[in-house]
C-alpha cells in the first residue's frame, strides 16, 4: 500500500545523510513521498510570519506516518520537536531511524545522538512513557534500513491505525 510519509530531521547536519535515505525509498517507484524543500526555499519559507508552522501543517496533511530521521544534534532541534508533537497529536504513526553511520560525502559517518522521541512524555494506563518506548527505533546501516523501510514505515502506520 502506497503511504505518504512525513520525513522529520536536522537539515544543516543531516541533509546528505537523508538525501540518501530518501532516495534509496523513492527509487522504487512503489511508495508516494513528501516533497523534499532546498534549503532555499527552507529559509524563504522561515522569514513569513508563521511560516515554518503553517509549512509543517501543510506537509504533516494527508501523511499517515512521520519518520523521524535523526543524528548526532536532532534531539535538540525545536522543529523536530514540535513535528513529533504535532505527528503524535493528529495521530500519525511514528517511528525513528538512526542515521549516524550513513556516510556524509562531505564529513563520513558521524556518532550516535539521542532518539528524539525520548523528549515527549505521555501518559497511558495510569503510567507515563516516552514516546520512544511506544514506536519503534531502527539504525538504518545496521538493521538494513534499504531493505526494511518500506516494511517499518507500513507497520508504523498499522500501529496507529491508519
Amino acid at each position: 500500500m502506497a503511504r505518504k510519509v512525513f520525513f522529520s530531521f536536522h537539515y544543516d547536519r543531516d541533509v546528505f545523510r537523508v538525501m540518501q535515505v530518501r532516495n534509496s525509498w523513492v527509487v522504487r517507484g512503489e511508495h508516494e513521498a513528501q516533497p523534499f524543500y532546498d534549503k532555499a526555499e527552507f529559509e524563504t519559507i522561515k522569514k513569513n510570519a508563521g511560516g515554518i508552522e503553517r509549512w509543517i501543517e501543510q506537509q504533516l496533511n494527508g501523511t499517515s506516518v512521520t519518520v523521524v530521521l535523526y543524528g548526532t544534534e536532532t534531539y535538540d532541534r525545536p522543529w523536530v520537536r514540535h513535528e513529533i508533537k504535532r505527528s503524535y497529536e493528529l495521530g500519525k504513526g511514528l517511528l525513528a531511524i538512526d542515521i549516524h553511520g550513513i556516510k556524509d560525502p562531505r564529513l563520513g559517518g558521524d556518532i550516535p545522538g539521542r532518539n528524539p522521541l525520548d523528549y515527549w512524555q505521555v501518559q497511558r494506563g495510569g503510567r507515563t512513557y516516552t514516546l520512544g518506548q511506544l514506536h519503534k527505533k531502527y539504525d538504518w546501516v545496521r538493521d538494513g534500513g534499504y531493505d526494511n523501510i518500506n516494511r517499518w514505515i507500513e507497520e508504523a502506520a498499522q500501529a496507529a491505525g491508519r
